[in-house]
């Protein structure tokens, strides 16, 4: 990626810098927060992110930011409607299924990616095969392709795929789809960072221009086959924090923010200029335990703490969690009280929730007592010990830095598990360091995370099969948990091959059940969707599904497809700085003010991570 003062110097732009101290009444963040006025005559949209991306190569992006980016420049085979949220045409303008459901033949859009060459059958076979063939390309949609058998285009409009097996969520591949002849070309898609702008895509925007952990910058794409967007530019910047957000929406230097929670969305309320958008959400939030991590060949590796491989220890855990009160404390009531796992209740057909004795309750006592017959036993200090007596019950919690509805849940985790006679230590992580230990090195023992499900639930199991585990040479991966179970790897090939849709949602239903009560990861809630945006910037956006929907993090792009904006003003002939961005950027010192002509310039840095990923 070019660096910003080269690219400075390229543009031929001057630099006015001016040091003075940082003040309360400044209320600037401290790393760099930037935003461009809309320029005269062009739709600009300002989207505020509270989570940075990950990656913009598409085989290796799994954080919602990301995957969103991602759908909005490429073309899927499908994407979900609109108002049913039920595969419909996108690339694949039709599709047939043979009598055996073994093999799908679609039909590809004949349209252009954005520099002009056309789209053909051969850049989707390209995209898959590459998927299948290639441990570097699997991270973040391995799964879904390991049951093909092969992929091929037999002309330009034509894609054929066969299966091993049948496979019911083949119309809802999570893939966007790539232009063959810029991506043969990578040698190694493992390490490729994607940075070459513009991106040739073929969705409704082209992402011109990325600032690692500050801003992406996307154009309406003219020659869109659906038509292009109503605005001309949509810029995506990421925050700090939620409450630098909240400010940032506030002040008008963005338009929209998405995925609040619960207290910063109550702290926008009774602003006359600012819609609140409070709706179901399609998140599950929950902690993982490290249950013993391998490598996908079976190779041990990390630290984990290793009580933890003893699913008594985890089921302890669970009974000594209060839901209800972090539902109330921490998400301000703004959430429902996770009785189930992974699928939250707005997917009413494969929502899962416990009854009878599976269900954990909150019960102290009973944790207690279930370590105390397992023979981990309290010392003086009333921290327990391996029944071998050779190590305390002394834990890690992993947590993102500068969260802080992560830091209050941290607080009400540690005094609950110390209760129960475990001491836990809180970790504060950059979302790198948070997805390198949590996903690849294994050194972690407990950790808050998240998935963002789509109306397929099929994916977020997948991230806890045992091939989602990385290889010995830390490729692939993508595992939520490190879990691996037969039982539960069993539950999976049957559901992906059941065509029924009834007997499918049973079978899910089970492997709920299965994470639940052998408790790798443990949901805590389901946040709603908590959104926000200035009604003097966006004049009209339409919500995924239609009806009481998602706006940003939806499982599809008709929210900023459908996005309808007024025009920027001219600039003021007194602003001496003409059509200028001012971006601020606070030190230690004090903050150096940046003037710079034409361009988005550095936004304050987010890097969350994997407490929200799909």
């Amino acid at each position: 990626m070019t660096r910003l003062g080269g690219r400075l110097a390229a543009l031929g732009l001057a630099l006015s810098l001016a040091a003075f101290p940082a003040t309360a009444a400044q209320a600037v963040p401290a790393g760099v927060q930037a935003v461009q006025e809309p320029a005269e005559g062009k739709r600009i949209v300002r989207l505020g992110a509270i989570q940075a991306i990950d990656s913009m190569n598409p085989f290796l992006a799994v954080r919602v930011i990301s995957t969103s980016v991602h759908r909005w420049m490429y073309a899927y085979l499908t994407t979900p409607d609109s108002k049913t949220l039920q595969p419909s045409p996108d690339l694949a303008e039709s599709w047939q299924a043979s009598g055996d459901k073994l093999t799908w033949t679609f039909k590809i859009r004949d349209t252009k990616w954005s520099d002009g060459t056309p789209v053909t059958a051969q850049d989707a076979a390209w995209t898959l095969n590459k998927i299948m063939t290639d441990d570097g390309a699997k991270t973040a949609n391995g799964p879904a392709v390991e049951n093909f058998e092969s992929v091929t285009a037999p002309d330009d409009r034509t894609l054929v795929i066969k299966t091993k097996q049948p496979q019911a969520s083949m119309l809802e591949l999570p893939i966007p789809i790539v232009p063959k002849h810029v991506w043969e070309k990578v040698p190694d898609i493992g390490t490729y960072e994607a940075e070459r702008y513009p991106a040739v895509g073929n969705g409704p925007y082209i992402a011109v221009e990325h600032k690692k952990n500050a801003y992406v910058k996307l154009m309406a794409n003219p020659a869109y086959w659906r038509g292009a967007p109503k605005i001309d530019e949509l810029h995506v910047i990421f925050y700090e924090n939620p409450e630098a957000a909240n400010v940032g929406l506030k002040k008008g230097d963005i338009d929209w923010i998405g995925r609040l929670a619960g207290p910063q969305f109550q702290a926008l309320a009774g602003d006359p200029n600012i819609v609140q958008w409070n709706t179901q959400g399609r998140r599950a939030s929950y902690l993982q335990l490290n249950p013993g991590a391998a490598t996908a060949d079976g190779e041990e590796i990390g630290d984990g703490h290793p009580a933890l491989k003893d699913v008594k220890v985890r089921q302890a855990i669970h009974y000594a969690i209060d839901k209800q009160a972090l539902v109330d404390q921490v998400q301000n009531g703004l959430a429902v009280p996770a009785n189930g796992s992974i699928v939250p209740p707005m997917y009413k057909d494969f929502f899962w929730e416990a009854a009878g004795d599976t269900r954990v309750t909150f019960d102290p006592a009973r944790a207690n007592k279930i370590l105390d017959d397992a023979g981990y036993r309290k010392g003086a200090d009333g921290i327990r010990t391996m029944p071998d007596g050779d190590r305390k019950l002394e834990m890690r919690f992993s947590i993102h830095t500068e969260d802080p509805i992560e830091d209050k849940l941290a607080q009400f985790l540690t005094g609950w598990l110390k209760d129960i006679g475990i001491q836990l230590t809180t970790r504060k992580l950059d979302s790198n360091k948070f997805t390198e230990e949590t996903g690849s090195t294994a050194l972690y023992d407990i950790a808050i995370s998240g998935w963002s499900v789509n109306p397929d639930p099929e994916e977020v199991f997948a991230t806890h099969l045992c091939s989602r585990r990385p290889t010995a040479a830390g490729e692939g991966g993508g595992t939520e948990s490190f879990y691996c179970n037969e039982d539960y790897e069993k539950l999976y090939r049957q559901q992906l091959a059941e065509l029924d849709r009834p007997k499918r949602i049973a079978l899910m239903k089970q492997m709920q059940e299965k994470l639940y009560t052998d408790a790798p990861i443990i949901a805590v809630y389901y946040p709603n969707n908590l959104e926000a945006y200035r009604k003097d910037r966006i004049t009209s956006i339409t919500p995924i599904p239609e009806d009481k929907g998602i706006l940003y993090g939806g499982s599809g792009y008709w929210p900023v497809y459908s996005l309808q904006a007024p025009a920027g003003p001219a600039p003021s002939d007194d602003d001496g700085a003409g059509p200028f961005t001012t971006a601020v950027v606070a030190t230690a010192a004090g903050v150096v003010v940046v003037f710079v002509l034409g361009l988005i310039l550095t936004a304050r840095l987010r890097r969350k991570g994997d407490d929200d990923r799909e």
